[in-house]
């Protein structure tokens, strides 16, 4: 059965048309993506789909007997509305039902019928409505959809469905609104950008419920993984055209692979017709024959043609500062908030009960020493505490307690998730220039504020375009490119695939690759964690932060087997997402003499030899245990070489007890990684 067709649909921006004469559909059971740069008109086209914009011509047909549900970007909603109310705004006739239902049952167990007679004959109103709602989910079928309703509700820890939408923080706002598009009884779904704000987890879950509903999905997203689970036909919107892709994102890949080598080869071809016949027209010849006048006109033609289109290469380039001795260390930080309303860590430490208002310990006792080129994932459910982590090691928040320490050398780009233009009235270009005029690159090299803008995409006369008519993933890029140009050698990046295009997020990863500094990272996108971070910080919501050696996928892979053995060997329900435990969960980074992290290996799934980033540990550790042991016999003469200074003493003393232990650590470790050969 069709439920969409879209014929000849064009739409303007704001100099140019973002799309032309655009034509594709939407059959029972479909699962497609729209795919394209930044700017290009994705959401646009979505919008228009949903009945949100008119196209400027053309026409989108939806079925109406199937019905459509849209998620925006930015989700809109009524503050004083209870999530309740929100979730159930939609007409139709199972979730009437269902909602009345859920209604009365809420209003039972809060009434207080009294000895007066009207109490009594209210619950009998009640009471009697309640047999009939019964009755007519019986007849209906109904149970089985409001139990998969309480299923979406749960798995993304929608517990508390009394609550006003405005008291919510913005990743509780989305899974709500996402949880309205799950639950309501239509056959087609349009979700813009679905993964935003969600955590790694609830990723993991969306994709299992796309991939096995039997409704039809139009999506825009950037999640590479998310994109091979879920989607069987890609269409990609570029230069004003749309163009579809049978199979998922790894098979379009392969396809726009082979195009480009076809269409390569086809302007080879060209190129070497026209080197001849461009000599034939020098030649003068006389073109008073038709068969000469068509010759020339087709000349003309193959000159005049539309071009391959190659991808302009731009680069993230920056000098960096080298790093001193000391990088970043925290001794034993602990921070805690108010207790968020409708979101509850698991096993989270709060303040007893009768001291004041609810008080969530978001990080207790984190300890940690950081080192040169480390690359370190943060790893949480939403609510976890993952950017007040990043806050406190950046010194934008004071712990409640403990130390976090700075090198003098240390010099931090923070990628915020949510960044902040004080005037969209600026150009691009006076906003880069405000930061820098000339910019330094590696070998002596320099680049002009406009040069550099177009290596990142910004060209001609969008760079004198104000800031505030960009997309979200233009600003977001501009933000990206200014804070680079500060030169980093600390960088902390905090979601930073939201609304990133895919091309960007490939050159994102390539400097990140290539990146001397420090790297602190959080992200929803698992194709981002596995490629740009080696090791993890995990925190599973109860204020401790664990260690682990491995990939984002590696971990999930962990969970979900430790997940299987404590059901009785059947995956749950909801997919992995939102539960206990876990890998990380039981694990806390204990401050130590040397302040490092406790790790948690993977003893399954692991891979049969070490990482390249463990291949250069290996490679150096046992230099670093023979430099620590060389120390360690200083200080033992040291202590008994009759000194008589009582405070040079016991700093001798911290000092090899600190060595000692450090020495043992690192030869756990030496032993860990000579284990894989």
């Amino acid at each position: 059965m069709n439920l969409l067709s879209v014929s000849e649909l064009s739409r303007m921006g704001r100099e140019a048309p973002l799309f032309s004469g655009v034509s594709f559909g939407l059959d029972e059971g479909d699962k497609a993506a729209l795919i394209g740069k930044n700017g290009t008109g994705k959401s646009t086209l979505l919008r228009c789909v949903a009945g949100e914009l008119p196209g400027d011509s053309g026409q989108v047909v939806l079925n109406k007997a199937a019905g459509v549900s849209y998620l925006p970007q930015n989700p809109a909603f009524d503050p004083a509305d209870r999530v309740f109310d929100h979730i159930f705004k939609s007409r139709s006739p199972k979730l009437d039902v269902i909602r009345e239902y859920q209604s009365v049952c809420d209003s039972m167990a809060h009434a207080s019928p009294g000895a007066d007679s009207g109490g009594t004959a209210a619950m009998d109103r009640l009471t009697k409505r309640l047999e009939e709602l019964t009755r007519e989910m019986d007849d209906k079928g109904l149970w089985d959809h409001e139990n998969r309703v309480r299923a979406v509700l749960g798995t993304l820890g929608i517990d508390d469905l009394s609550l006003p939408m405005g008291t919510l923080s913005g990743g509780m706002v989305k899974k709500v609104a996402l949880a309205q598009v799950l639950v309501e009884d239509t056959r087609l779904i349009l979700l813009d950008e679905p993964t935003n704000h969600l955590d790694v987890k609830t990723i993991a879950w969306l994709e299992d419920f796309l991939a096995a509903t039997d409704r039809s999905v139009l999506m825009v997203t950037h999640d590479r993984y998310f994109l091979d689970t879920v989607c069987t036909r890609i269409y990609e919107l570029d230069n004003r055209r749309l163009t579809a892709y049978e199979g998922n994102f790894s098979r379009y890949l392969e396809k726009k692979e082979l195009e480009r080598e076809i269409a390569a080869n086809a302007e080879e071809r060209i190129e070497s017709v026209l080197r001849t016949e461009r000599e034939w027209l020098l030649r003068g010849p006389q073109a008073r024959g038709t068969k000469a006048r068509a010759r020339v006109d087709n000349i003309h033609r193959m000159i005049n043609r539309e071009k391959l289109a190659k991808d302009r290469e731009f680069a993230f380039e920056i000098t960096g500062r080298r790093l001193g001795g000391k990088i970043l260390e925290a001794v034993n930080v602990t921070k805690s908030w108010p207790a968020p309303a409708g979101e509850k860590a698991d096993g989270a430490r709060t303040a007893p009960v009768g001291t004041g208002p609810a008080v969530k310990t978001v990080i207790d006792g984190f300890s940690y020493s950081f080192k040169k080129g480390e690359r370190i994932g943060v790893f949480g459910n939403n609510g976890s505490g993952k950017t007040t982590f990043l806050n406190l090691l950046t010194g934008r928040l004071e712990p409640d307690s403990g130390t976090v320490t700075r090198g003098d050398n240390t010099h931090f780009a923070y990628y915020e998730q949510n960044p902040t233009f004080p005037n969209v009235d600026m150009t691009v270009l006076a906003y880069v220039r405000e930061a820098a005029e000339v910019i330094s690159l590696p070998g002596g090299k320099t680049l002009s504020a406009a040069q550099l803008l177009e290596r990142f995409g910004f060209e001609g006369k969008v760079q004198h375009s104000p800031v505030g008519t960009l997309s979200g993933g233009e600003r977001k890029r501009l933000y990206l490119v200014r804070l680079l140009i500060s030169e980093p050698n600390f960088l902390v990046l905090d979601e930073p695939t939201n609304d990133f295009d895919i091309y960007t997020m490939g050159v994102l990863e390539q400097f990140l690759e290539g990146f001397a500094g420090c790297l602190l990272v959080v992200s929803h996108d698992r194709f981002f964690m596995d490629r740009v971070a080696d090791t993890l910080f995990v925190l599973p919501g109860d204020g401790s932060v664990g260690g682990f050696t491995g990939s984002c996928s590696e971990l999930l892979a962990i969970q979900k087997e430790d997940e299987k053995e404590r059901s009785g060997g059947s995956a749950p329900a909801t997919g992995g997402a939102g539960r206990k435990g876990g890998v990380g969960a039981s694990v806390r980074a204990e401050g130590g003499s040397a302040g490092q992290a406790e790790e948690r290996k993977p003893e399954r799934n692991r891979p049969k030899k070490r990482t390249y980033a463990e291949e250069k540990e290996y490679a150096g550790i046992e230099a670093e245990i023979g430099a620590l042991e060389a120390r360690k016999a200083e200080l033992e003469a040291l202590l008994s070489g009759g000194e008589s200074d009582h405070l040079r003493l016991a700093e001798w003393g911290r000092e090899f007890d600190a060595t000692a232990d450090l020495i043992e650590e690192k030869i756990a470790r030496w032993e860990y990684l000579a284990s894989f050969g």
